[in-house]
């Protein structure tokens, strides 16, 4: 198999070097026609000509692309899967993106490409993570913690998980790629999921948890530069470090109760997330002086009242 690649890489390559003498020939000839031009009254083939060619080279750049494309994967498969045996001395390394599509193909897993279950899997392990996370970071830097949970029941926060299934999709076909288009990708997909965020829960509360409005190089308060790049290394570090360790983990589920785990933790992120709804909704109505209005509201004044509120959403503003 490797001696039929290398065969046909050099017959590649042999067909690349024969497109180039044959372009410069053209060009040479296409010198005495330009000669022709002005003393001819009727245009058209030369006009055919040029279409012609125009096709010639859009069908050439998409053969390029697609070499460069093979190119690019194939050398990532290969740092990848180097980097990954290197750093097996050291620490428990990630594995390469590459290994967990053979296991997945191979194990016929339930979970396997991107699939529905894959993607709920990672929404819900995403959310958790990401509060995980941002606690330490919030310990590391103000020395204490602070609720950073989007959700009432339990520590997680649908944006983190929709952020990583975001990443996922839109990243998931270069993950044998460069890292600069993850990084680009991640850039864009964070940006837009953390705008569209804002915005919704602006529109739906009539609140905000962060503003970026003294950042330079900000959008409405919503996004800023710095942020942005922030997103486009976490897309880095997510397609080629985090999403295959939790491939890898999920992997470890097997199938027979993978399904039922499957259904049973995205019906309860649905659960708490309108039960979630609910509560901060009853609880801008607290902040604007409105008194229940039926028993639904009386029980969630009950059961979710000011101060809880605002330890669960400690940096919400109406």
């Amino acid at each position: 198999m490797v001696e039929e690649s290398g065969k046909d890489t050099s017959e590649l390559e042999q067909l690349g070097q024969e497109t180039l003498d044959a372009a410069e020939r053209l060009e040479q000839s296409i010198q005495e026609v330009y000669a022709e031009i002005p003393e001819t009254e009727n245009l058209e083939d030369f006009e055919k000509m040029a279409e012609e060619l125009r096709e010639t080279a859009g069908k050439l750049a998409k053969a390029g692309t697609q070499v460069f494309t093979v190119s690019d994967e194939l050398s990532t498969r290969c740092r990848d899967t180097r980097q990954q045996r290197r750093k097996r001395k050291i620490i428990a390394a990630a594995p390469a993106n590459g290994t967990i599509d053979l296991k997945e193909r191979e194990g016929n897993h339930f979970a396997k490409g991107l699939g529905i279950y894959k993607l709920l899997l990672i929404c819900f392990i995403g959310s958790f993570a990401g509060v995980v996370v941002e606690l330490m970071w919030c310990l590391i830097r103000n020395g204490y913690l602070e609720s950073r949970s989007g959700l009432v029941y339990g520590p997680f926060n649908l944006l983190y998980g929709a952020g990583a299934v975001a990443l996922t999709v839109c990243l998931y076909q270069f993950r044998n790629r460069s890292g600069w288009i993850s990084f680009l990708g991640g850039m864009l997909v964070g940006t837009v999921v953390e705008y569209l965020c804002s915005w919704g829960q602006e529109l739906l509360f009539g609140s905000r948890s962060w503003d970026y409005s003294a950042m330079p190089f900000n959008l409405n308060g919503r996004v800023c530069l710095l942020y942005s790049v922030f997103w486009g290394v976490l897309g880095v570090f997510w397609i080629k470090d985090l999403y295959p360790r939790m491939a890898q983990l999920i992997l470890k589920i097997p199938n027979k109760i993978g399904k039922i785990l499957t259904i049973a933790v995205t019906v309860f992120l649905i659960f708490n997330s309108v039960v979630s709804l609910l509560a901060v909704d009853r609880w801008s109505e607290r902040v604007a002086g409105q008194a229940p209005s039926n028993s639904l509201e009386e029980l969630l004044d009950e059961r979710f009242p000011n101060e809880r509120m605002e330890s669960i959403y400690a940096n919400m503003d109406f």
